[in-house]
């Protein structure tokens, strides 16, 4: 049964792209391990505080994140 976690800064994704991002990595492990374990393939979406995730010894905000996406 596997077990996949997701982490992202909250506010970075709306509902509707959790849903898809969870459906799509869902879609990929059953292509490699086979449509019989889609029932007990897990995808665990969590999202971290922003402030809270830091990347070279920075801490990234939800606003930075959003300024990356629109090329900024």
């Amino acid at each position: 049964m596997p077990f996949v976690q997701v982490q992202a800064i909250e506010g970075v994704f709306t509902e509707e792209q959790k849903r898809e991002v969870i459906a799509r990595i869902t879609d990929v492990m059953v292509s490699i391990e086979g449509e019989s374990l889609r029932g007990v393939t897990w995808v665990n979406f969590i999202e971290i505080d922003s402030g809270c995730w830091g990347i070279g010894g920075q801490p990234l905000t939800t606003e930075a994140v959003k300024a990356m996406q629109n090329g900024g």
